[in-house]
């Protein structure tokens, strides 16, 4: 069976960016900001909120888990990037 997708590390960028490591091994970046005109994702526009990103059993999430992003989501649409070193 396929690997299930996880996040297995995060950190937040400038601008409303995720750089995102997945248990692939593979390196990505999200941005984030496309999504802030959704209801559910509007407290994330506000750059201290967002900071507090942390990683759920693999999931993106903020807000103590009443914001999160699918890993899938994350991986599909995030951009490769040979930058994985950012702490």
């Amino acid at each position: 069976p396929a690997l299930a997708i996880k996040v297995s590390g995060v950190r937040p960028l400038e601008n409303h960016r995720l750089w995102l490591r997945f248990n692939t091994g593979e390196v990505k970046i999200f941005d984030v900001a496309p999504w802030l005109t959704e209801p559910a994702f509007l407290p994330l526009s506000d750059e201290q909120v967002f900071r507090n990103v942390y990683i759920d059993y693999g999931v993106v999430v903020w807000e103590d888990g009443n914001i999160d992003i699918s890993p899938e989501l994350l991986y599909r649409d995030g951009v490769p990037t040979e930058d994985t070193a950012i702490a």
